[in-house]
């Protein structure tokens, strides 16, 4: 406990903030290239998953944008059975994934402390696998690194495959880092991958069936005392049937996993989805409880003979079978004596000639019997297993499923609701495909799983308009909707990285892959703020409020700047928004001063000392003037203040 305490310690990225969003609680996981951590998305407020690339990855910058771009499509898969994939960002170089959080252990784990499992066990573990990656299939995503360790399990029990995409962009970006990955899976991987490093969905089904071997058995296929002997191995020998480490398990599963891991791509099935079918049936033998089933496994068995024609290998000798093709396509596999060439009678041993002739007369006939005898027990056998315990499946498309489950109790079957999918073309409600197809084999008695339309799959859009631009892409991801022109522009409303408007709009019914155009807010629009210092005050506060600013003003004497003129600005330069504030400080003129007592004087001698005191002077008569020049009256009256240049009257007598 200490020793993980101080290893979380002492994690560099423990405690801090990815992308300004992103903050780093525990390690949870380390591998080859990456390391998982457990993070709290502090803008969305929920538990996230998240995939630091190791040091170095960042650097390259073919694997960086490979990284994005597989980032950006797994992230376009929606199935219950995939670890979502909600973000992708580079802080200063360090490259991750945020992912669902899915508390709980791995395959790894299962394998570790349950296996070997029950091959009814192990096909339900295997299932959910195969539907993650049939939706990846379907949209031409290939996962190139299936192993226990990328297929989790959560404490609710639900199994969800992760890592979609990132091997891709690991081994095709020339890092180093492709040699660990190899390193590192070297037990899963293709034959082709190995080889020119080709890979294709088929190349997914080979590593699902050494997953479905490893669960059987408990063991690897192949093995060796470095990864290179062992990627060797997988190139040039075939995967040995699991019965060999457990005699228990019945012969159709051997089929079934040495068909997924046929060294040849073109004998495996083609993809997850038909791989999927295959188990289905197989575990459809299981629950009957069927210790054998010579047309089931003579159905998913490659024929000995093709794969060694296809892998260079014939050496004109069977191994204990031999291939007879009694009905249509049918193949059965019987036991024959080992080490005889293919098709070749049993040769008798050699006697001197004079004997010869006898035995031939004498064996003939019990040869003959027995030739018959063989034919008639493989005749019959054709007969049960080809032909008496089969029927034909009735074509089922389009109807309801309570009509198809009548049409099918007509030829003695049942029907289950298998899965539901959406159809542009068969009604909502309608049967859109059957398990087994129209036409194909089924054991009479047996059950047929019905594929249910959807009708055309639509989603509406969500309301996106207020959200940030990343929430609201992320929230396209699960409705399959995809993000199409962004478009900045200013909002006196809508704080900065908000959706202001969305096209189409909200509530609108599309298909998936719409794309949803977004007009987004840069923010506030910056205004350039013109200087008024020493200008008419009022030609500026008209200038400003015409721009959308609020105008403040204050008053002071300044004997420089002339009345009514803007003696400073704040600020007077630089940009602001709308409604920000613009501060004028407002000349009243030169300081006032007292103005001087100038009653009972003469005029000469009043108009001097106004004179003297920075005044202009007017001087009228008294009404009742006599003549005196004496002065009676003032305006303003002595003791008041004036501004200097301003006029004095003084009322004379």
């Amino acid at each position: 406990m200490t020793d993980d305490v101080d290893t979380q310690v002492s994690d560099r990225l423990v405690g801090r903030v990815l992308d300004g969003r992103y903050r780093v609680d525990a390690r949870v996981a380390k591998g080859g290239m990456a390391t998982v951590y457990r993070a709290l998305d502090t803008r969305l407020d929920r538990t996230v998953a998240l995939k630091v690339m190791h040091d170095g990855l960042g650097d390259d910058a073919q694997f960086a944008r490979r990284f994005v771009a597989e980032a950006r499509a797994a992230a376009r898969l929606s199935n219950p059975n995939v670890v979502a994939v909600f973000d992708q960002g580079d802080d200063n170089g360090t490259l991750f994934l945020a992912m669902e959080y899915v508390p709980g252990r791995t395959l790894r784990d299962v394998i570790r402390e349950q296996a070997p499992l029950s091959p009814a066990r192990a096909l339900d573990l295997l299932t959910p696998v195969l539907s993650a990656l049939s939706a990846a299939h379907d949209a031409g995503i290939v996962h190139r690194d299936i192993k226990p360790e990328n297929v989790l399990i959560s404490d609710k029990g639900a199994v969800k495959v992760a890592d979609f995409g990132l091997a891709r962009a690991v081994s095709a970006s020339g890092n180093t880092a492709t040699q660990g990955l190899l390193m590192g899976t070297v037990s899963y991987l293709a034959p082709e991958l190995v080889t020119d490093g080709s890979a294709d969905a088929r190349s997914d089904v080979y590593s699902a069936g050494i997953l479905l071997y490893e669960l059987l058995t408990g063991n690897k296929p192949h093995s060796g005392d470095t990864p290179i002997q062992v990627a060797y191995a997988h190139v040039h020998a075939d995967v040995p049937a699991p019965s060999l480490e457990v005699p228990t398990i019945p012969p159709y599963v051997d089929a079934l996993v040495q068909r997924a891991t046929a060294r040849d791509r073109d004998l495996r099935p083609t993809d997850a989805r038909v791989f999927s079918r295959q188990v289905h049936r197989v575990r459809s033998a299981l629950e009957e409880g069927l210790p054998d089933d010579p047309e089931l496994t003579g159905d998913l068995t490659v024929p000995i003979q093709q794969i060694r024609q296809d892998s260079g290998y014939d050496d004109g000798y069977t191994r204990g079978e031999v291939e007879i093709e009694p009905l249509r396509h049918d193949t059965i596999v019987v036991p024959v004596d080992r080490g005889r060439p293919t098709g070749a009678p049993a040769k008798p041993p050699t006697a001197p000639p004079h004997q010869q002739q006898p035995q031939r007369r004498s064996r003939g006939p019990i040869a003959l019997i027995v030739i018959l005898a063989a034919a008639i027990a493989i005749g019959t056998a054709a007969w049960y297993y080809g032909i008496h315990r089969y029927t034909t499946t009735p074509n089922l498309v389009s109807m309801a499923p309570a009509a198809a489950a009548a049409e099918a109790e007509k030829s003695g079957l049942h029907t289950s609701l298998d899965n539901q999918d959406y159809s542009e073309d068969v009604p909502l409600g309608a049967v859109m495909g059957t398990d087994p197809a129209a036409g194909d084999r089924i054991r009479k008695n047996g059950d047929i799983g019905l594929t249910v339309s959807k009708g055309p799959e639509r989603y509406r859009v969500p309301q996106l308009v207020g959200l940030q631009l990343d929430a609201a892409q992320q929230a396209l991801s699960p409705i399959k909707l995809i993000t199409g022109q962004i478009i900045e522009q200013y909002s006196e409303t809508v704080p900065q990285g908000r959706v202001m408007a969305i096209s189409p709009r909200f509530n609108t019914v599309v298909k998936p892959g719409t794309a949803i155009n977004f007009a987004v807010s840069k923010g506030k629009r910056p205004i350039t703020v013109p200087d008024w210092t020493g200008k008419s005050y009022h030609d500026a506060s008209k200038a400003l409020r015409k721009l959308g600013f609020t105008v403040g003003r204050t008053t002071q004497y300044d004997e420089k700047v002339a009345e009514g003129n803007v003696i400073s600005q704040t600020p007077n330069s630089g940009t602001l928004f709308a409604k920000d504030k613009v501060t004028m400080v407002v000349s009243l003129g030169p300081p006032l001063v007292d103005v001087p007592d100038v009653k009972r004087k003469s005029t000469a001698d009043a108009q001097k000392i106004l004179t003297d005191a920075g005044f202009k002077v007017t001087v009228q008569k008294a009404p009742f003037n006599l003549g005196l020049n004496i002065v009676a009256a003032q305006n303003p009256g002595a003791g008041k203040k004036a501004q200097p240049g301003s006029t004095i009257i003084i009322t004379v007598l």
